[in-house]
């Protein structure tokens, strides 16, 4: 099933393939669909929007029968019936046979003081032929898409926490060789560091937090960076340390503030429901 929202969005109806756990912290999840042929991008930081059931439901509920008023509808539905809806970024897109992968970060289901949120608590027991609903680009260059260096950047920066890491580590993979990037990525465990196979000319910090690395502006302004006369950065995690960041390259490192992209993936202290009505 395929329902028209706006293009170049659509709803794709998926049922999970098979999970990996990646680490402590992380899992992912592959899923397929009939139709998710028709799914397209080229971002590589490409954001989606993710549809779950809650518990002892057989799929999601969303109201996609009322067309363009879906939206007004679920909100309207009960909070124990209305789907949960969670923004993710595509981690991977595979064509014969026609796969995505979404990496889940599992807040809380390990050992320690953080509740683990309804989308951690689905990832951690997904099994094959769960079925969520998926609001997700029909065309490959789409809004949806943040990471667009200039054709002139002579150098990439990025920086992401764990919710951030399946499009920072997306967006490394993709550099042609030549390029010049240094990279920051934070992780909760040591477990959760991932190999990345990238062609640019990468160097890339793990700051991992139980091993008391230093954390986001503090590695980043300790940080020498290679010469530049038109670096690109991209930062993208929680929105305080993102916004510190930015005031860093911007005020301290003088940077022109137009070539750089600052996504805000999660507040602390906030859920995205929160966040939503905050906006």
């Amino acid at each position: 099933m395929t329902t028209a929202v706006a293009a170049p969005f659509r709803f794709f109806s998926l049922q999970v393939v098979r999970t990996r756990r990646l680490g402590p912290s992380l899992v992912r999840v592959t899923f397929t669909g009939s139709d998710l042929h028709a799914f397209h991008s080229h971002g590589r930081d490409q954001s989606l929007s993710l549809f779950l059931p809650h518990p002892g439901q057989a799929e999601p509920v969303v109201p996609l029968d009322l067309g363009d008023s879906w939206w007004q509808a679920w909100r309207e539905l009960p909070d124990g019936v209305r789907a949960v809806m969670r923004s993710y970024t595509l981690r991977a897109l595979r064509r014969d046979p026609d796969e995505i992968d979404i990496d889940f970060v599992l807040h809380g289901v390990e050992p320690g003081p953080s509740p683990a949120g309804p989308a951690s608590r689905w990832a951690s027991r997904a099994a094959a032929g769960d079925r969520v609903l998926l609001l997700g680009p029909a065309i490959a260059d789409n809004r949806a898409i943040r990471f667009r260096p200039p054709e002139d950047t002579d150098l990439v920066i990025v920086w992401g926490d764990g919710t951030a890491l399946p499009a920072a580590s997306a967006i490394l993979e993709s550099l042609p060789a030549g390029t010049r990037a240094r990279a920051w990525l934070e992780v909760p465990h040591a477990g959760d560091i991932q190999d990345l196979a990238t062609e640019a000319d990468a160097e890339i910090t793990w700051l991992v937090h139980d091993t008391g690395s230093p954390m986001a502006a503090d590695a980043v302004r300790a940080a020498q960076l290679p010469a530049a006369e038109r670096p690109y950065v991209w930062i993208a995690g929680e929105s305080g340390r993102v916004k510190e960041l930015r005031r860093h390259f911007v005020g301290e490192r003088g940077f022109d503030r137009r070539r750089i992209t600052f996504v805000g993936y999660w507040r602390e202290g906030m859920s995205e429901e929160q966040l939503r009505e905050a906006e």
